[in-house]
């Protein structure tokens, strides 16, 4: 029988490295889908569509649209991943406004450009994961929701992504809708393959 893992606690240095790495790829991500015009699942992608949609940018309406959820946040998951998750919506909304300035894309297909977001927005949240945050959103109230009334939290989140992919259909062209669907897939798979407690525990 293998040896439980032990959990060891991160050290602040390790958690700043972490953070700024893993809300860099998450906004490299969004910069890929925005190029685009393509969207993404959950949260971040409801603060996608309203740019498309306001002319406002990602980083403003990310941050605003989380700010319901830090309190469910608190109640369901406490201080310490509070405070780690406003930190890293934060970076995420301020690196993803910066980052079409610093980084000018000349040439990009919508299936690899999709590909690409899902690659680096799942290694970006699979780093914060780890490191005892997350990007708020749906999934809290998902998991509050699971708490509360014992719906399923994956069924709460595949219902609002459904709302959400139907809701673009009528602002997007359908082929962008469609290579969106498979950057949120390719999103999906990073974190079911990568983010399991029985491979890696730690806070």
């Amino acid at each position: 029988m293998a040896e439980p893992h032990k959990t060891i606690d991160h050290s602040l240095l390790e958690d700043a490295q972490a953070f700024i790495l893993g809300t860099a790829m998450c906004a490299l991500g969004v910069t890929f889908l925005t190029h685009l015009g393509l969207i993404t699942g959950q949260t971040a992608g409801l603060a996608v569509l309203g740019s498309y949609l306001s002319g406002w940018s990602f980083g403003a309406i990310f941050f605003v649209v989380n700010l319901p959820f830090w309190a469910l946040a608190l109640a369901r998951m406490g201080l310490r991943f509070t405070v780690k998750s406003v930190i890293a919506v934060t970076l995420v909304s301020v690196m993803a406004d910066a980052l079409p300035r610093l980084l000018v894309i000349d040439s990009l297909s919508p299936p690899v450009g999709a590909a690409l977001a899902g690659a680096t927005t799942g290694l970006g949240l699979i780093v914060l994961f780890r490191h005892g945050a997350s990007l708020g959103g749906v999934g809290v109230l998902a998991l509050f929701l699971q708490d509360r009334f014992g719906f399923q939290a994956g069924w709460t989140q595949l219902i609002f992504d459904i709302c959400l992919f139907s809701a673009a259909l009528f602002v997007l062209d359908p082929a962008l809708v469609v290579w969106s669907l498979l950057g949120a897939v390719i999103v999906n798979l990073i974190i079911a393959v990568n983010h399991r407690r029985d491979r890696y525990v730690a806070r």
